[in-house]
């Protein structure tokens, strides 16, 4: 089980594309020349899975052994980049309580953040690194109760995230946050995946207290 990437970003539907205010990566189980790469594409996934998770809404994106999982609190958006068999209640039971620690620290200022933000923020850096085991997320189920009858929407691609007429390759060719070099891997990498459609399904937690 492994969590590659933790993001927090900010979006309103007026805005153009979606603002970084934390970013947490783990690369080192990809090949050295890949790295760069990786992290390049973590940013341009997030932005895109961002700008198409509506407030209130929680997400994932899978293809082949990973998801990206996402959750939208009224324009404050965590997302996870896990491997396939880290748990999906454990992933959101993260990204809530990843969002509850922003709001502590930094309040209601990211409402006014204009450009992303490159500075470390300490807590996600340890979260990425604590979280790998999945029993301390499901520790905090605990105390999220909200989580019992919330729906998940556990079904899209990439592909199927994107609106009618929009293409992968034009947001690929468009994007500022891919180099060149990673904007052909991307590419070559999406021409083979094999991807699944997923569906909408009532989570429920077994929790006890």
């Amino acid at each position: 089980m492994k969590i590659t990437a933790l993001l927090v970003l900010k979006y309103s539907s007026d805005a153009s594309d979606p603002i970084i205010l934390a970013n947490a990566s783990d690369v080192s189980h990809f090949g050295f020349f890949q790295r760069s790469s990786v992290k390049e594409f973590v940013v341009f996934v997030g932005r895109t899975v961002a700008r198409r998770t509506p407030p209130g809404q929680r997400q994932s994106v899978q293809h082949e052994e990973y998801k990206v999982h996402a959750y939208n609190r009224n324009g404050l958006i965590a997302l996870g980049f896990m491997d396939d068999h880290y748990p999906v209640r454990s992933s959101f039971s993260l990204l809530n309580q990843v969002l509850d620690e922003y709001q502590k620290n930094f309040g209601e200022s990211w409402r006014t953040v204009q450009e992303d933000k490159t500075e470390e923020w300490p807590y996600l850096k340890d979260a990425l690194s604590k979280f790998q085991d999945p029993a301390e997320a499901d520790k905090l189920l605990k105390i999220q109760r909200e989580l019992d009858e919330t729906k998940i929407i556990l079904h899209k691609t990439i592909d199927s995230v994107l609106a009618r007429g929009e293409k992968l390759d034009s947001l690929v060719e468009k994007s500022s946050d891919l180099s060149a070099a990673s904007q052909s891997r991307v590419s070559i990498f999406y021409a083979h995946l094999n991807l699944s459609y997923y569906w909408k399904f009532p989570f429920h937690s077994t929790m006890t207290d």
